[in-house]
C-alpha cells in the first residue's frame, strides 16, 4: 500500500526529462557526488564506508534486495530537483492534482443514506490550492496522517460538497482504509 508521501513523490517524478541511474554503480556514484563524500552516503544507507567505495568502483555490483530499494529511494529523492520544484509550482498554481483511490470514505450521515462513509472508488481534479497545501504540508514534513486529513478535507469541499453546491451543513470526511492510492499531475 502507497502512503500518501509516497504517492505525492511518485507523481512528481512522472515529470522527470531523464531517467534515473539504473546500475548501484552509477546510483551510488550519483549519490556521492551529491553527499559530496563517502561517509555520508554510508551513514544514510545504513552500510559500511568501503562498501560504498566498492560499489563506485564496480568491485561489486548486485545489491541486496533491501539495499536496492534505499539505493533507488534515495537517488529519486534527489534526482533533478528542479524539474521537481517546477512540476510542485505548476500544479500549485494552475494545474491542480488529480487524486485517485479505493478508500473508505463518507462522513457521519443518515443510515442507508449516500454519503454515509463506505469503499468508494474516486477519481477527483483538486484545484491548485489544494494542491499546494498538500506539498507544503509534505515539505514541512508532515506525517501521513496530516496528509490525509489535508487529502480527505479537499475531497470533502470538491467531491462531496460540490464547491459549497451540496452539503454544506458537513463538517468532517472520513477518509480511512485506504486500498489504493495514486496522485497525477
Amino acid at each position: 500500500m502507497s502512503t500518501f508521501g509516497d504517492g505525492l513523490d511518485k507523481a512528481v517524478q512522472k515529470a522527470f526529462t531523464r531517467p534515473t541511474p539504473k546500475s548501484a554503480g552509477a546510483q551510488m556514484r550519483y549519490l556521492v557526488k551529491q553527499y559530496k563524500g563517502t561517509k555520508a552516503v554510508a551513514q544514510t544507507l545504513r552500510i559500511s564506508q568501503r562498501t560504498v567505495e566498492r560499489y563506485v568502483k564496480e568491485q561489486i555490483k548486485k545489491p541486496r534486495p533491501d539495499l536496492a530499494a534505499r539505493l533507488e529511494t534515495e537517488v529519486k529523492r534527489r534526482w533533478q530537483p528542479q524539474i521537481r520544484a517546477k512540476a510542485r509550482e505548476k500544479a500549485a498554481s494552475t494545474g491542480g492534482i488529480a487524486i485517485d483511490t479505493r478508500a473508505r470514505l463518507g462522513y457521519v450521515a443518515p443510515i442507508g443514506s449516500t454519503d454515509e462513509d463506505r469503499i468508494r472508488h474516486l477519481t477527483v481534479a483538486l484545484p491548485p490550492h489544494h494542491a499546494a497545501r498538500l506539498f507544503e504540508a509534505q515539505e514541512q514534513g508532515s506525517s501521513d496522517d496530516r496528509l490525509r486529513e489535508i487529502a480527505a478535507e479537499a475531497l470533502k469541499e470538491v467531491y462531496f460538497q460540490d464547491g459549497g453546491r451540496r452539503a454544506g451543513s458537513l463538517e468532517e470526511v472520513r477518509f480511512t482504509d485506504v486500498e489504493h492510492l495514486e496522485f497525477d499531475l
